[in-house]
């Protein structure tokens, strides 16, 4: 990859370029991503900005890529926001056990899991969040069948 005046484009500049643009205004998809970029002057491919915006940690929310302290500041999810982020996010639930296997769109499921840890439900003792899934862990299976009743009753 190259920068528009001909040298050697390196990820931290690329990387501190995407935090800028990220952080200026939206950017809803990594089609306009890498618009952004180009106008800057840098180059880079889809999935060079798939792996970017892995390593950056940045998190797709509805309005745009946000850093996971834009999404989930410590006060912003008392449970009527946590209903509002699972109605967002939340596509699928499934208990095993004293687990809940939680299901969001690609890129979503730490926004949910941050807001989760964030509510203090008194049923979660933790989460764990990966890409597009969440493993919720409860006390009990019994626990983990009522908190997935109440997270389909939020979403509605």
């Amino acid at each position: 990859m190259h920068c528009r005046n001909g040298g050697l484009m390196t990820k931290p500049l690329r990387h501190e370029t995407i935090l800028k643009l990220v952080r200026q205004a939206p950017i809803p998809n990594q089609h306009a991503l890498q618009m952004e970029l180009k106008k800057s002057g840098l180059a880079a491919t889809q999935a060079t900005l798939s792996r970017d915006l892995a390593e950056l940690g940045l998190v797709k929310t509805a309005e745009g890529y946000k850093l996971p302290a834009q999404v989930a500041e410590p006060s912003q999810f008392p449970n009527g926001d946590l209903k509002r982020v699972m109605r967002e996010f939340l596509r699928e639930a499934s208990p095993a056990n004293n687990l809940i296997v939680v299901k969001t769109p690609p890129g979503n499921a730490n926004a949910l899991g941050i807001a989760l840890d964030k509510a203090s439900l008194p049923e979660v003792v933790g989460t764990i969040a990966g890409d597009d899934t969440i493993l919720v862990v409860t006390r009990s299976a019994a626990t983990a069948r009522s908190l997935r009743k109440k997270f389909l009753n939020w979403v509605g």
